[in-house]
């Protein structure tokens, strides 16, 4: 995904690091380039609210059981697939 202007984080290193984000796993000088990025980019700012509402969701109805390690990364890989093929489409739409 890109929103077509330049910024100095792209929209796919964003995207890629949005769930760490969330978590707060990023060091912070990584945290402070998504969030300068999600301050100017609304294409990213509205995919970063679907992931956090992902995340608000899962954890509702989760509660407080730690996820398997082995599903958190299933989870993570099939979103990237999926970032890789609306990626794919919007390219060739272009």
């Amino acid at each position: 995904m890109s929103c077509g202007d330049p910024h100095e984080t792209s929209c796919s290193e964003v995207l890629a690091a949005v769930y760490l984000y969330l978590d707060g796993e990023q060091d912070a000088e990584h945290h402070d380039k998504v969030r300068i990025h999600l301050d100017e980019c609304s294409p990213c700012l509205r995919q970063y609210g679907l992931e956090q509402a992902v995340k608000t969701l899962v954890a509702k109805h989760c509660g407080n059981d730690p996820v398997p390690l082995d599903l958190r990364d299933r989870v993570l890989v099939r979103i990237q697939e999926v970032r890789l093929e609306i990626d794919h489409v919007e390219y060739r739409a272009e």
